[in-house]
């Protein structure tokens, strides 16, 4: 089991370059920072740009894998954002992945000036983005000619450090973006279904029924389950994992038994979403990670 943690892009990077390193010093898995142009409740709040960040973050660390959480393609293109993947690549020396998911109603759908999306549509918008960047990071010279997006010779030179490309965690709760997965994931993201007035047992209780409709779709595409690794956004819960050691060790215990390889949290805020203290996330890396690594 390991954990990655996601750091909200709202510091300044003088502040938050401590953030990273400190993640990287610890011995975390992975970094990750949200891919959007504003963002909830922090809408009207500080928040930088996500791939200037991430260049920063790699150039700030040594060993820490680095990544999306998640990008979409609400106000991205394939062939400018390939090229961007390839050079955080580089300049990760091979440490990044993409985190990649089909983009949420709101803000960032809709800044840009185009007319908000079916669920359906936005489903199928997905699909053909992240196949065009499946050859965009696989191929020198890629034409594409789809419904959403189109490629007139991009050339993408010399492409990503780690071979063939890096990696795609693709984000997915239903059955048609879990094919996408089957076709060209890694490994598999969820952020399970949204918490009910039941409380985070229901949560959990749901996520048996996801992990079964991802082995199907793996079935169904020709791959072995085994051969896609599982991410789970914990605080998705509605119950922030953060609040305790010993909370946190029940999650992985828990998220452990249902064969996932990788539990995502935040880095605890001072007041609002994901509040918590960071000296528990401290205490994460002296006391929990070395038993995961042991």
């Amino acid at each position: 089991m390991r954990i990655g943690v996601v750091v909200l892009p709202e510091l300044p990077w003088s502040l938050q370059v401590r953030q990273w390193q400190r993640l990287d010093e610890w011995g975390f898995h992975a970094a990750y920072t949200y891919d959007h142009l504003a963002w909830r409740s922090l809408a009207d709040s500080p928040w930088y740009a996500t791939v200037p960040i991430l260049a920063a973050a790699a150039t700030a660390t040594q060993r820490i894998r680095l990544g999306t959480w998640v990008a979409s393609p609400n106000f991205r293109h394939p062939v400018v954002f390939a090229k961007e993947l390839m050079t955080l690549d580089e300049l990760s020396q091979g440490r990044f992945v993409l985190g990649v998911g089909v983009g949420g109603a709101g803000f960032d759908a809709t800044v840009l000036g185009a007319e908000e999306l079916t669920p359906g549509q936005r489903v199928a918008r997905f699909a053909e983005f992240v196949e065009a960047l499946d050859l965009l990071l696989t191929q020198a010279n890629t034409s594409y000619d789809g419904t959403w997006f189109r490629a007139v010779e991009a050339r993408m030179v010399p492409g990503s450090v780690q071979k063939p490309r890096l990696p795609f965690v693709i984000a997915a709760n239903g059955p048609r973006a879990m094919r996408v997965v089957a076709r060209h994931g890694q490994a598999w993201a969820t952020t399970g279904l949204t918490p009910s007035e039941d409380g985070p047992d229901r949560w959990w209780a749901t996520l048996p029924d996801a992990v079964g409709r991802l082995d199907e779709a793996l079935v169904a595409a020709g791959r072995e389950p085994a051969e896609v690794e599982r991410y789970l956004s914990v605080d998705a819960s509605g119950a922030f994992v953060l609040d305790s050691v010993e909370q946190l060790r029940d999650v992985l215990g828990r998220a452990g038994q249902l064969g996932f390889d990788e539990v995502v949290v935040h880095w605890p805020r001072p007041e609002g979403v994901y509040a918590g203290d960071v000296e528990v996330l401290e205490r994460v890396a002296t006391d929990v990670l070395p038993q995961l690594a042991g």
